[in-house]
């Protein structure tokens, strides 16, 4: 999305004040009707039946009546709630001060938290974050209310940045944090890259360390994953010798991306950590949304909630007598 300047070379209020026209300006409307917004949200109001889906759907949701008059398994549906409890565990570790496009992953993980709160602001709903930074996580209740977003956007545009970790808290940690922290049944948005807690850069076959975590949070949340990543994460330009630096450690290695079979190891390693990392999200039961520094993260957005409302609008589809017309 080519908006003009980096928002990071914006001010903190000009910043904001794009953020909030860019989000209503292309996705107001998505929501109306029915609330089914970034998840098909858990809800109260009956809405019909579905075929079962062994592994996905909960066997307390049975629709005994349908299943018996058809003799095939179903559970029910029900619309959303109209009020919202939405909380987000946004990442602003060293690893998101990266980006080599139009953003840096922070900025994008900025942004990505401004449509959270913008699509889910609403008559009675609340919004509520955590957000992990070097120096530990930092709570925000949740309450309702414009001026409620902005004071946390713009606390999260205010982390200092470049900064050594000084109280490390690993992304499990922090998921395992909002696990307890929420209590009734609501919409959790993780905003982070994901690579923390990766055995042997996500190579290896063991789990990331936040798989678990999140497995337990979406047993009892609607979870949705926003990776956020960079091109770079993904394929190296040959630009010669390149100095790259871990920035959780701190650590410098020389790079020679003049050789091809360099480069192409380093985009099998990243195409098999990035096929990790969305496996693992997935066992995990959560809903994922993949943006980047190099894409047009509104049309992202605007794709992922249109399909989010297609496959409610499916769930809902009453079904045809037996034997009738298709």
């Amino acid at each position: 999305m080519n908006q003009g300047a980096s928002l990071n070379e914006l001010t903190p209020e000009r910043r904001l004040r794009r953020l909030e026209l860019t989000v209503t300006r292309r996705l107001d409307g998505l929501l109306h009707g029915s609330y089914l917004g970034l998840l098909p949200g858990v809800g109260s109001e009956p809405a019909g039946s579905r075929e079962y889906r062994a592994g996905e759907d909960e066997v307390r949701r049975m629709d005994w009546s349908v299943t018996a008059r058809t003799a095939v398994p179903h559970v029910r549906t029900v619309d959303a709630d109209r009020e919202l409890a939405t909380w987000i565990l946004v990442d602003a570790t060293a690893s998101m001060d990266f980006g080599t496009t139009e953003f840096e992953k922070r900025e994008l993980a900025v942004a990505a938290v401004a449509a959270v709160g913008f699509l889910t602001s609403g008559t009675g709903n609340r919004l509520g974050a955590h957000l992990l930074t070097g120096d530990g996580v930092r709570r925000f209740p949740a309450r309702g209310g414009r001026t409620h977003l902005l004071g946390m956007l713009r606390t999260l545009l205010a982390v200092p940045r470049g900064l050594p970790p000084t109280d490390p808290v690993p992304l499990a940690e922090a998921v395992t944090g909002i696990h307890r922290a929420v209590v009734r049944r609501g919409l959790v948005v993780i905003v982070s890259d994901f690579l923390d807690g990766l055995d042997r850069d996500g190579l290896g076959p063991a789990a990331p360390a936040w798989e678990q975590p999140l497995r337990r949070l979406a047993a009892r949340q609607q979870v949705l994953a926003v990776q956020v990543g960079d091109p770079r994460e993904h394929d190296l330009p040959d630009v010669g010798l390149l100095t790259v630096v871990d920035p959780e450690t701190g650590r410098r290695r020389e790079v020679p991306t003049a050789s091809r079979k360099l480069r192409e190891r380093y985009a099998a390693a990243a195409r098999q950590q990035q096929a990790a990392i969305a496996a693992a999200i997935g066992r995990a039961g959560a809903a994922r949304l993949p943006l980047r520094t190099d894409r047009d993260w509104g049309a992202d957005i605007v794709r992922h909630v249109r399909a989010q409302r297609r496959l409610g609008r499916a769930a809902r589809r009453p079904l045809a007598p037996e034997g009738g017309a298709s």
